[in-house]
């Protein structure tokens, strides 16, 4: 029988370094998809429809494969399944370098980096829901700034190899770099607290009756009935319609006002450092003041941006753009982990966090494809941005419907 006691050192604490870099490296380099527009339209002469297509093929194979990802952490743990989305993830980006033709495209990267893309956030997260209680959405802010730190440093890495190298030597050192560090960080997860002999949050007088408060909440059948799970699912997929679309479109856009290339992707790596803060201070945010009351600040920041957007032509604008934008796109990826906690616990917190992924990947399949579509056919973004600004009110009136599931016994 394992004693269970405090620890000097918390093993959780492990789990969110590990996790942090695994989202830095892996989000910073596919968040930077934007900057091979110009290259592969040099070399192809593609339409951004088609570039965008498979961005929303990968987003939505990506939703999917996080179904299975939470699922088989629920049951395996983190570190089998992280170490095969590695294998996929290295694998995709290799085969990239390889493509000449559209149907190649949509297969390496649509299909078999959106399958290593599936367990990125599902699995880190589901697991520091496990292992942290009173401080879930500061850990998990944590780890999402993680991505933050990604996006800041690799449009600019990414950038650099493009000019020295080219887009098929680009794809194959990013192909090393993704499957190396994914399965090295793997090793370092850990699914629960009672495999390492420890208590959530390291406590020392935990409650009697169960050594494993994180496993606590509903059932899957129980929570895939509620409102509130598929309210959820509304909101994310208006806020990854949003987001994606802004991801993959926000560099060509600016080239296309004339601003260099080289600096419009900086507007790209301001929105990943801004939104370090936003990770970091909406995450600790939903711990005091709720999750439903950060998301709406969020989606405030969110509403403000996409408003000032449709009228941003110089380089300040879309610096002041990417500033506001770049906060609430760090809060949103903060606040959903500990979100789906609350409502629902954390017994299927996988694969009930892996459904909302889904959802939300739908928008994030649909949102860059119809970009690219309304812009081959009215050579502008203003539509596109018009449809952004009256979904994200929508999403707003969804989070002020919420209403609480599970109260909470912590104290």
């Amino acid at each position: 029988m394992i004693e269970i006691k405090r620890q000097t050192l918390f093993y959780g604490y492990t789990i969110i370094l590990a996790s942090f870099f695994i989202q830095a490296i892996v989000w910073g380099i596919s968040n930077s998809f934007g900057v091979f527009f110009a290259p592969l339209i040099s070399e192809f002469n593609w339409s951004r429809a088609t570039i965008s297509g498979a961005a929303s093929i990968c987003f939505l194979v990506h939703g999917l494969s996080s179904i299975l990802m939470g699922n088989l952490n629920d049951r395996l743990g983190p570190r089998l399944i992280m170490s095969i989305c590695g294998i996929f993830l290295g694998l995709g980006y290799f085969l990239m370098a390889k493509i000449n033709l559209p149907w190649q495209l949509y297969l390496f990267y649509g299909l078999v980096v959106g399958i290593g893309l599936g367990g990125i956030d599902v699995i880190p997260l589901s697991t520091v829901a496990r292992w942290f209680k009173k401080h879930r959405g500061l850990m998990s802010g944590i780890i999402k700034v993680g991505t933050g730190v990604g996006m800041l440093v690799m449009p600019f890495f990414i950038t650099w190899l493009l000019k020295d190298y080219g887009w098929r030597s680009s794809f194959t050192v990013l192909a090393f770099i993704i499957m190396i560090s994914v399965i090295f960080f793997a090793q370092f997860l850990v699914r629960d607290p009672v495999r390492k002999a420890q208590y959530i949050d390291n406590k020392t007088n935990p409650e009697s009756g169960d050594l494993n408060k994180a496993e606590e909440g509903l059932t899957f059948s129980e929570a895939i009935r509620t409102r509130q799970l598929w309210t959820i699912c509304a909101i994310y997929f208006i806020i990854l319609l949003c987001v994606y679309t802004i991801l993959i479109h926000i560099v060509q856009h600016a080239i296309d006002l004339g601003i260099p290339a080289a600096v419009a992707a900086g507007v790209l790596a301001t929105v990943g450092g801004v939104s370090i803060s936003g990770r970091f201070l909406m995450g600790g945010a939903g711990d005091k003041i709720g999750e439903k009351s950060a998301l709406l600040i969020c989606l405030l920041f969110l509403l403000t941006a996409l408003s000032w957007l449709m009228i941003a032509k110089t380089l300040w604008m879309f610096y002041l753009f990417a500033i506001i934008y770049g906060f609430a796109h760090g809060g949103f990826f903060s606040l959903v982990s500990p979100l789906i906690a609350k409502q629902f616990g954390t017994r299927n917190h996988g694969l009930l966090y892996g459904i909302i992924i889904f959802s939300s990947t739908i928008g994030g399949a649909i949102g860059p494809f119809m970009a690219g579509y309304i812009f081959d056919l009215t050579r502008s973004y203003k539509t596109v941005f018009l449809i952004l600004t009256v979904l994200c009110v929508i999403a707003l009136a969804l989070t002020a419907s919420l209403k609480p599931l599970l109260r909470d016994k912590s104290g």
